[in-house]
């Protein structure tokens, strides 16, 4: 469970957007994986398991609070050093591109995640998830087209920004 800490934490950011309430429920997910280890079954994947207790802890929480959370910046993208042009350009894609996450719904974003970043299959992220295969294919498949046209929408804007020297 350590090795897989950071996967953890990783999916229960983009649930909370906040690293403190990422922290929070991702030791509240340790602890339940810890206390009721007997229902993993073997044989089964692990993180999935934890991602599984993760979602199901966070829906808990916004039934209780009855609230819906509010979005939250992104981590910061600054990097220790500079490395010239392109490091740059690839700071300002990444952050594009996380931008352009956040502004996904909140369920293509979590089917994104899974499969894209955290390696789940489809099966794996529609247990997780607790819906069909075939939603989490929708989901993910409607992700990538809006994550498509929307860098189509910027790629101009970037370019003709830099061209004049005026960046984002």
């Amino acid at each position: 469970m350590v090795t897989l800490r950071p996967r953890v934490y990783r999916f229960a950011y983009v649930l909370v957007r906040s690293p403190d309430e990422a922290d929070d429920l991702t030791q509240a997910a340790l602890e339940r994986a810890m206390t009721r280890h007997e229902q993993w079954q073997e044989g089964t994947r692990l993180d999935s398991w934890l991602f599984k207790i993760v979602h199901n802890l966070w829906l808990n929480r916004l039934s209780a609070e009855n609230v819906r959370r509010q979005h939250r910046p992104a981590l910061s993208l600054v990097p220790t050093e500079e490395d010239g042009v392109r490091n740059a350009e690839s700071r300002l894609t990444l952050a594009l591109v996380r931008r352009l996450i956040d502004k996904l719904p909140q369920d293509q974003r979590m089917a994104l995640l899974l499969i894209v970043v955290e390696g789940l299959s489809y099966r794996e992220a529609a247990d997780v998830l607790e819906v069909s295969v075939g939603t989490v294919t929708s989901r993910l498949a409607r992700a990538r087209i809006a994550l498509r046209a929307a860098l189509d929408d910027e790629a101009p804007r970037t370019a003709a920004g830099t061209l004049a020297g005026g960046g984002l």
